[in-house]
């Protein structure tokens, strides 16, 4: 019997359901093989669609920003809120995602913390910043005597994502996909109601500021979403170059004056 040019030594095929294993497929479909060659080699043309007014403009076509406004204003707490994001079925990184990471900490909290996408971990876990850079993040806010897990809201923090689900290999949010979650996450603040906002990393600068440039806008206080904001490098960041961890300390010495 000779080898077909398609078998896998078990290594490489291990390899490669790893690799779909990090994109966030989860099945199989189908469970026997298919020979595509013996499909028909010639497929029927779809009927054409009639050249009318109707047909150019269909009225089912629908606009995903706007859809999710209407879904986030329509959510009367957060609970409502959580339901309607996932619930959302526009932004295709849902599909590939395990859970949907809405937030973490108490709603109540004087300080709300955006940033930008769940990781592997988070994604796992259904809950933001668990990760190695979530753990650094939580040892930065006890440095200032605030935690996520208090039951004081004095002292207490509430924790989200601008995008709720993870992106493939942990890319960048694209710019459709920040623009179609952007109203759920006014809406979260807005429901959330905190003292103050600090976004960590450029992608949640750009969507509650409108800027990037984490590192030049870092430390300086702006206004977005009718709140003071903090932008503070990401936690990954600053454990990939620790010297910027004593910016970071002079930032949260920024927001603990703030809240005194």
């Amino acid at each position: 019997m000779t080898r077909d040019a398609c078998d896998l030594d078990w290594e490489t095929a291990a390899a490669m359901l790893a690799w779909q294993f990090d994109l966030g497929v989860t099945e199989g479909i189908g469970d026997a093989p298919l020979n595509r060659y013996e499909l028909e080699a010639a497929v029927p043309k779809p009927a054409p669609v009639p050249d009318t007014a109707a047909a150019s403009t269909p009225a089912a076509e629908s606009d995903p920003v706007a859809e999710a406004r209407a879904m986030a204003q329509a959510a009367p707490d957060l609970d409502a809120l959580a339901e309607a994001v996932a619930a959302f079925p526009h932004c295709e990184l849902r599909r590939g995602a395990r859970n949907t990471v809405f937030s973490d900490g108490r709603a109540n909290a004087r300080v709300m913390i955006i940033g930008e996408a769940p990781g592997r971990e988070e994604d796992q876990a259904g809950r933001p910043f668990v990760g190695r850079a979530g753990q650094l993040l939580d040892r930065m806010l006890a440095a200032i005597g605030l935690a996520r897990d208090t039951p004081d809201p004095q002292r207490a923090v509430y924790i989200t994502n601008v995008i709720p689900w993870r992106p493939p290999q942990n890319r960048d949010p694209r710019p459709d996909e920040v623009a179609m979650m952007l109203p759920f996450l006014e809406r979260h603040v807005e429901l959330a109601a905190p003292d103050l906002v600090v976004v960590v990393g450029n992608i949640a600068a750009k969507a509650v500021l409108g800027q990037t440039g984490i590192t030049r806008l870092r430390g300086t206080w702006g206004q977005g979403l009718g709140l003071p904001v903090m932008p503070m490098c990401h936690p990954a960041y600053l454990l990939r170059n620790p010297i910027a961890k004593r910016e970071a300390w002079a930032d949260l010495l920024e927001i603990q004056a703030r809240l005194r």
